[in-house]
């Protein structure tokens, strides 16, 4: 299961699929890659107005892990996150901020089913990690059954002092397998 997450500047998040794979409306949205295996994440999350030098520090709403393969034993899995860097219009140097300067951490469960042991990929801010690579954002390693697990990661994204003023887009991605 594969969602995309766009975010428009450091003002708001939107959730949309690849471009090769057709999304629906709504809330959330599901790809189909691991049967059996769902994640889904807020279509928008408004994250305020950041300036030039300054940091800004935001969460994305609640992303769901669903694990409905049953008595796979262990049906353990790993979500990932992942970032592209953040442009205004067409990019440049004074239109860009790097991924490696988006910062994400998972934060505890805030609710789960089934059981199993669930291990946040950064319980706090002190784990925080930059999106310049995928990075684990939760994982289930031990466990049998079916099992669901949300939490609510926080962003925060350090604004470049050689930056423009602008709407920036970019792509965060959260997978499971």
């Amino acid at each position: 299961m594969r969602l995309l997450a766009a975010l428009l500047g450091a003002i708001l998040i939107l959730v949309t699929a690849s471009p090769v794979d057709a999304a629906p409306t709504g809330r959330t949205v599901r790809l189909s890659r691991t049967v059996g295996i769902d994640i889904t994440v807020p279509a928008t999350a408004n994250l305020g107005v950041g300036f030039v030098g300054g940091t800004l520090t935001a969460q994305l709403g609640t992303v769901e892990v669903r694990d409905l393969r049953g008595q796979v034993n262990p049906n353990t899995w790993v979500a990932t996150v992942s970032a592209t860097a953040f442009m205004a219009g067409a990019g440049g140097p004074q239109r860009t901020i790097a991924n490696g300067r988006v910062s994400y951490w998972s934060g505890p469960a805030v609710r789960s089913s089934g059981g199993g042991t669930l291990v946040p990929g950064q319980p706090t801010s002190a784990q925080a990690v930059t999106l310049d690579v995928p990075r684990e954002a939760f994982r289930r390693t031990a466990g049998n059954g079916n099992n669901a697990v949300a939490w609510t990661p926080t962003i925060r994204i350090a604004v470049p002092t050689g930056v423009v003023g602008g709407t920036y887009r970019g792509t965060i991605t959260h997978s499971v397998a």
